[in-house]
C-alpha cells in the first residue's frame, strides 16, 4: 500500500500495552459497562465491545476495540497492538464470522465480520490514517499486513 513505509514513534513496551488493555477491560467490567465504551468524536475513533465464539473453545470471548462508522457498518483493525501475528478475536471471527457488538448506550447488535479488500480497504485505511497520522509507520513495524475489518450489522 502506498505510503505505508513512514516511520512512527516508538510504541510503549508490550507489557505496558497488555496492562492497559487489562485495565480497560476491568474498568468496563467493574462499572457494569458504564465506562470503557465511547462513540467516535469528529476526527477520532470510538470503542465498542465485540463478543465472538472461540474457534477452539466454543466459548464466548469478548474484547474492546477501536472503531469508526462507515454508513451502517463498524470498521476496526486487526492489528494486535502492532505486534506480530493476528489477534485471537480476528482468528475467532475468521472461523465463525457472526458475533455481537455493543456500543456506548446501545443495545446488543448482531454483526458479520469480513476483511475489507481492494478499493474498499484502501478507502477505509485512508479514513484510519485521518484519525491516526502515524498509522503507516505503525503498520510498517509488522511483517504482516494489518487487516481492516468490517462489522456488518445483520438485519440493518
Amino acid at each position: 500500500m502506498a505510503g505505508e513505509s513512514r516511520k512512527a514513534g516508538r510504541l510503549p513496551p508490550q507489557w505496558f500495552r497488555r496492562a492497559a488493555w487489562k485495565f480497560h477491560r476491568g474498568l468496563y467490567r467493574i462499572t457494569g459497562g458504564r465506562l470503557g465504551l465511547w462513540h467516535p468524536k469528529p476526527g477520532g475513533w470510538g470503542a465498542l465491545r465485540l463478543t465472538a465464539i472461540g474457534r477452539r473453545s466454543g466459548q464466548e470471548r469478548s474484547v474492546i476495540l477501536g472503531y469508526f462508522k462507515d454508513g451502517p457498518d463498524y470498521v476496526t483493525m486487526a492489528m494486535n497492538g502492532w505486534i506480530e501475528g493476528q489477534p485471537a478475536w480476528w482468528l475467532n471471527l475468521q472461523a465463525n464470522p457472526e458475533a455481537t457488538i455493543v456500543v456506548r448506550g446501545g443495545e446488543l447488535q448482531r454483526v458479520r465480520a469480513r476483511a475489507a479488500e481492494g478499493e474498499e480497504r484502501d478507502r477505509l485505511w485512508a479514513r484510519w490514517r485521518e484519525i491516526d497520522k502515524d498509522l503507516d509507520g505503525w503498520a510498517a513495524q509488522r511483517s504482516t499486513m494489518a487487516e481492516v475489518v468490517v462489522l456488518q450489522v445483520l438485519g440493518a
